[in-house]
């Protein structure tokens, strides 16, 4: 039997972006553009490309504007049709999802990642689901979910996507272990959250994508807080693999961390410099900024 299609798609959207003020004192993190989309409309983008068709938002306080993006401007629009404006018109329709494709539901407190999926339950249901961190940028043709989603519909189960780093840097990240490679895919036999690099399984962190099976909500609601007081994903997806499957891809591509300074200005420039509207242009004013005649 084939598995279940995947329709669904979850966003942790409730952070409060701190490491990015003052930019998000009232303006939601995922707000932020990549050159001029939001981050959560890449994040977006990939899940519509892997076949997604109804977008669900872990939201907080002061994220009303999020719920505005998805939304039609009316008065935007008439302006734009006014001045003949056709290629922003079709832009704005494009990325917006059909009526009734997406929901909203409040994680009332900063309770962690496990929380915010668990707040989401009831919208999705006994589905399966896809899990996208909208503050990791992936690049990637074809797209990390839609990689993670030709796993899935050969194998089923639960779907994790990773990545290599070197040896000295697992202790920052969820660590899993690896078996049974098939091409770019593996089955998981380990799941350590922030091992001291001598006890790692190896050295493929999770990346910020899942594919996850309804069951995961139970184990959540199980789960005690963790230092921090916050629920982790990996505490439920650990007891979860003790009766279903984990697969791990190795996804081909590069992935942004955009909650972290660096990190988004890299995507930024990895962006910018694909673009053939203003990618030229923009590769000349840098290459003048790291000749140093570019400065103050």
């Amino acid at each position: 039997m084939p598995p279940r299609p995947i329709k669904k798609a979850v966003f942790p959207v409730a952070g409060l972006g701190t490491r990015f003020l003052p930019a998000t004192k009232a303006m939601p993190k995922e707000m932020l553009t990549v050159v001029d989309r939001p981050v959560i409309q890449i994040a977006v983008d990939e899940a519509r490309e892997a076949g997604i068709e109804h977008f669900v938002f872990v939201t907080g306080r002061n994220k009303s504007v999020i719920e505005d993006h998805f939304d039609k401007q009316f008065e935007l629009e008439a302006v734009l049709r006014k001045r003949g404006k056709s290629v922003e018109l079709d832009l704005l329709e494009q990325d917006l999802p059909g009526a009734g494709q997406t929901s909203f539901t409040r994680q009332q407190e900063p309770l962690g990642l496990g929380h915010a999926v668990w707040c989401a339950r009831d919208i999705i249901g006994n589905e399966p689901f896809a899990l996208l961190l909208p503050d990791m940028v992936m690049h990637a043709r074809p797209s990390c979910l839609k990689q993670m989603m030709d796993v899935y519909n050969a194998r089923g189960g639960n779907v994790v996507a990773v990545e290599e780093v070197p040896g000295e840097h697992v202790s920052r990240y969820g660590v899993v272990g690896a078996k049974n490679w098939q091409g770019n895919s593996f089955s998981i036999d380990a799941m350590v959250e922030k091992p001291a690099r001598d006890a790692a399984p190896s050295n493929l962190i999770i990346s910020g994508r899942y594919i996850l099976q309804p069951e995961i909500f139970v184990e959540i609601e199980k789960q005690k807080p963790a230092a921090g007081g916050e629920i982790q994903i990996t505490d439920a997806m650990l007891q979860l693999m003790a009766r279903q499957k984990f697969w791990g891809v190795k996804y081909q591509g590069t992935t942004y961390d955009c909650g972290d300074k660096v990190g988004f200005l890299s995507a930024n420039v990895a962006f910018a410099l694909e673009r053939p509207d203003i990618g030229p242009g923009f590769k000349a004013a840098l290459k003048k900024i790291l000749e140093g005649s570019g400065g103050f």
